[in-house]
């Protein structure tokens, strides 16, 4: 967790990010969370009733600050999404959860570190509400978004689209509506010439509302779990490539972090900080904020 800390302090202190807004998120609330998960599991999970073999799953002990941080973490995405939606500006709107990108959590199950899934609770919500009809997820997270895939499998409106490694975690995937699978090693030209020809596809689909992207740190060639070889400045254009598509067909984007797994923390944050960097640059018109 120390990585989130560090990120939201190279934040503060980056001159380029001094005209972007830092706010505290509320905690996202159970009628939000049944919206995605079961009864029994939000029950088992808030109350510490977790079995062994469920806690085993999520992968950190149970604890009640465990609870809060999950909570936040979906409610911080719900808020960046909130943020953006209600911007007018011209230009890229963006705004990012520093956290954020909980993919593995299903209904009824956590896994991988994911609680609560923040992308499915937050689209969940924000359609209840009336505030979206359509809405799309961008998954590069090197793992693949199964807990979202399976969450949103009945929902029409939400379109599913995940890149990543095709032998990596998790072993049993949840399909999404589109699927893109890496081998090992894969590198920043073949990943972006794949990236780039998905996002082409997606141009002649009904456009969403929303914009959920997920910017995991993990496909980067030094991550001990990512098992690709994709570099800092493939990375960037990783996300380039997405958020300039988003500013292009003019769609809204909430942007979560999700993994990322060097032994070297700071190489971590040096991507995500790359992330907001990039979105805030591309974002200045519009005056985005930044959820932490």
């Amino acid at each position: 967790m120390d990585k989130y800390r560090r990120l939201r302090r190279r934040i503060v202190e980056d001159p380029d990010l001094a005209d972007d807004v830092l706010l505290v998120p509320p905690a996202a609330t159970d009628e939000q969370l049944l919206l995605a998960h079961s009864t029994r599991y939000l029950s088992a999970v808030c109350e510490g009733k977790l079995s062994d073999a469920e806690i085993r799953r999520i992968g950190f002990p149970w604890s009640p600050k465990m609870v809060e941080r999950s909570r936040r973490s979906t409610g911080a995405t719900m808020a960046a999404a909130r943020s953006v939606l209600s911007s007018s500006s011209e230009g890229l709107r963006a705004s990012v959860n520093l956290a954020g990108g909980t993919h593995h959590a299903m209904r009824d199950a956590g896994e991988g570190y994911c609680v609560f899934n923040d992308a499915a609770v937050t689209l969940l919500t924000l359609k209840q509400e009336g505030l979206i009809e359509r809405a799309l997820v961008i998954d590069l997270d090197v793992h693949q978004g199964n807990g979202t895939a399976e969450i949103l499998e009945k929902s029409e409106w939400a379109l599913t689209l995940s890149m990543h490694g095709r032998k990596n975690f998790p072993a049993r995937k949840h399909p999404s509506d589109i699927d893109i699978d890496l081998e090992d090693g894969t590198d920043d030209e073949t990943y972006l010439g794949l990236l780039g020809g998905a996002l082409e596809d997606l141009t002649s689909r009904e456009a969403p509302d929303l914009v959920i992207y997920l910017a995991g740190a993990d496909p980067f060639r030094d991550d001990r779990l990512g098992r690709m070889n994709l570099t800092m400045n493939g990375l960037a254009r990783r996300d380039q490539l997405v958020l300039q598509y988003c500013s292009q067909q003019s769609l809204p984007v909430a942007i979560a972090m999700a993994g990322g797994y060097c032994e070297d923390i700071d190489r971590i944050v040096d991507i995500h900080h790359q992330t907001v960097s990039i979105a805030s640059s591309l974002s200045k018109i519009s005056n985005a904020e930044t959820i932490s």
